[in-house]
Formats: C-alpha cells, structure tokens, sequence
C-alpha cells in the first residue's frame, strides 16, 4: 500500500513536472511572441512617424515651390508688360524715324529743285 501511494505520487508529481515544464515553455513561446510582437509594432510606428515627418515636410516643400512659382508667374507677367511697353515705344520710334527719312527726303528733294 505503501508503495503503491508512493507510486501514484510519483506519477503524479512526474505528471506536474511535465506540466509546469510545458507551461513554462509555453509561456517562453508566448513572451518571444510577444516581444517580436512588440518589436514589430515600434518598428512600424518608427516608421509611420518618420514617413509623417518626411511627408509635412515635402508638403512643405511643395507649398515653397508652390509660392516660388507664383512669384515667378507675377515677374514674368512684369516683364511681358514691360516688354509690351518696349515694344510700343520701338513702334512709336520706328514710325518717328520713317517719318523724319520721309521729311529728309523731300526736303532733300526740294533743295535739289
């Protein structure tokens, strides 16, 4: 009888062992998990915040160019009407000149007679 209870507790804390080893294992299992898990997430959320931070600032860079563009439209747009007024005045020249050819000639025309 003895031996027979000392037989079924050995069983039994043999049986305990093999559990609270699997269970240890398994929680092994469960804590790398949960640490590559962990890892995983930081590494994303590494990576989210600097994407975020490279987009604000490309959109950044974009509104700066954006800015540039438009103060080059309004320069150009300067320049055209400037350019327009050189143009007017070149005309206004080129007729006073065609003009004053015209008058020398006949005067010249004129003085031969």
């Amino acid at each position: 009888m003895k031996n027979r209870i000392i037989l079924i507790l050995g069983i039994l804390c043999t049986i305990l062992l093999i559990g609270n080893i699997s269970s240890c294992s398994n929680a092994l299992k469960q804590k790398v998990a949960r640490d590559k898990e962990m890892f995983s997430r930081l590494d994303l959320e590494e990576r989210t915040s600097k994407y975020t931070n490279e987009k604000a600032a490309l959109e950044q860079q974009v509104e700066e160019a954006k800015a540039a563009v438009e103060a080059a439209k309004r320069e150009l747009a300067q320049e055209n009407i400037a350019n327009q007024a050189l143009k007017e005045e070149l005309e206004k020249v080129t007729k006073l000149k065609e003009t004053l050819e015209e008058n020398l000639k006949e005067a010249l025309v004129k003085k031969k007679k």
